[in-house]
Protein backbone atom coordinates (compact mmCIF):
# COMPACT_ATOMS: atom_id res chain seq x y z
CA UNK A 1 0.00 0.00 0.00
CA UNK A 2 0.99 3.58 -0.65
CA UNK A 3 0.62 5.83 1.59
CA UNK A 4 0.81 9.69 0.50
CA UNK A 5 1.23 12.33 3.41
CA UNK A 6 0.15 15.75 2.23
CA UNK A 7 -0.16 18.85 4.63
CA UNK A 8 -1.22 21.80 3.75
CA UNK A 9 -0.05 25.06 5.03
CA UNK A 10 2.24 23.81 7.30
CA UNK A 11 4.98 21.28 7.44
CA UNK A 12 4.52 18.29 9.37
CA UNK A 13 7.12 17.03 11.90
CA UNK A 14 8.22 13.28 12.02
CA UNK A 15 6.24 11.70 14.70
CA UNK A 16 3.20 12.94 13.14
CA UNK A 17 4.14 11.30 9.70
CA UNK A 18 4.73 8.29 11.60
CA UNK A 19 2.09 8.23 13.65
CA UNK A 20 -0.40 8.71 10.68
CA UNK A 21 1.98 6.19 9.01
CA UNK A 22 1.19 3.73 11.67
CA UNK A 23 -2.78 4.47 11.89
CA UNK A 24 -3.39 4.00 8.31
CA UNK A 25 -0.75 0.54 8.12
CA UNK A 26 -3.30 -0.40 10.90
CA UNK A 27 -6.61 -0.67 8.47
CA UNK A 28 -4.90 -3.56 6.76
CA UNK A 29 -5.99 -6.16 8.84
CA UNK A 30 -9.54 -5.25 7.70
CA UNK A 31 -8.90 -5.24 4.34
CA UNK A 32 -6.30 -6.67 2.68
CA UNK A 33 -5.93 -5.09 -1.18
CA UNK A 34 -5.87 -1.35 0.10
CA UNK A 35 -4.26 0.45 -2.74
CA UNK A 36 -3.44 4.01 -2.09
CA UNK A 37 -4.07 6.23 1.11
CA UNK A 38 -4.01 9.83 1.30
CA UNK A 39 -3.97 11.86 4.37
CA UNK A 40 -4.60 15.70 3.60
CA UNK A 41 -3.87 17.25 6.61
CA UNK A 42 -4.55 21.27 7.29
CA UNK A 43 -5.85 23.51 9.64
CA UNK A 44 -8.05 26.96 9.81
CA UNK A 45 -6.01 29.43 11.39
CA UNK A 46 -2.49 29.03 13.28
CA UNK A 47 -3.44 29.99 16.54
CA UNK A 48 -6.20 27.90 18.50
CA UNK A 49 -7.46 26.71 15.35
CA UNK A 50 -8.92 23.40 14.43
CA UNK A 51 -7.08 21.00 12.83
CA UNK A 52 -8.59 18.76 9.82
CA UNK A 53 -7.50 15.11 8.53
CA UNK A 54 -9.08 13.56 5.62
CA UNK A 55 -8.11 9.99 4.37
CA UNK A 56 -9.25 9.52 1.09
CA UNK A 57 -8.34 5.58 0.68
CA UNK A 58 -8.67 4.03 -2.72
CA UNK A 59 -9.31 -0.13 -2.94
CA UNK A 60 -10.17 -2.16 -6.15
CA UNK A 61 -13.80 -0.79 -7.67
CA UNK A 62 -14.44 1.97 -4.65
CA UNK A 63 -12.82 5.11 -2.97
CA UNK A 64 -13.51 5.41 0.46
CA UNK A 65 -13.23 8.82 2.25
CA UNK A 66 -13.55 10.27 5.74
CA UNK A 67 -12.69 13.74 7.34
CA UNK A 68 -12.51 14.87 10.42
CA UNK A 69 -11.83 17.94 12.62
CA UNK A 70 -10.83 18.33 16.17
CA UNK A 71 -8.12 20.89 18.28
CA UNK A 72 -5.86 18.16 18.05
CA UNK A 73 -4.33 16.33 14.64
CA UNK A 74 -3.85 13.40 16.30
CA UNK A 75 -7.71 13.08 17.43
CA UNK A 76 -8.84 14.17 13.70
CA UNK A 77 -6.49 11.14 12.12
CA UNK A 78 -7.69 8.64 14.48
CA UNK A 79 -11.35 9.65 14.40
CA UNK A 80 -10.95 9.50 10.71
CA UNK A 81 -9.26 6.30 10.64
CA UNK A 82 -12.79 4.85 12.80
CA UNK A 83 -14.34 6.65 10.17
CA UNK A 84 -12.64 4.31 7.27
CA UNK A 85 -12.51 1.32 9.49
CA UNK A 86 -16.64 1.10 10.08
CA UNK A 87 -16.62 2.28 5.99
CA UNK A 88 -13.90 -0.74 5.22
CA UNK A 89 -15.68 -3.40 7.26
CA UNK A 90 -19.08 -2.61 5.35
CA UNK A 91 -17.68 -2.94 2.19
CA UNK A 92 -16.50 -6.22 3.22
CA UNK A 93 -19.54 -7.65 4.89
CA UNK A 94 -20.74 -6.52 1.37
CA UNK A 95 -18.11 -8.43 -0.74
CA UNK A 96 -18.39 -11.46 1.24
CA UNK A 97 -22.79 -11.81 1.34
CA UNK A 98 -22.43 -11.62 -2.53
Amino acid sequence: MNIKITARKFKAHQTLKEFVSNEISSLEKYYDNIMNAEVVLSYTKPNNSVKNAEIILQIPGQTLKAKEESDDFNKSIASSVNKIKSQLKKFRSKQIAH
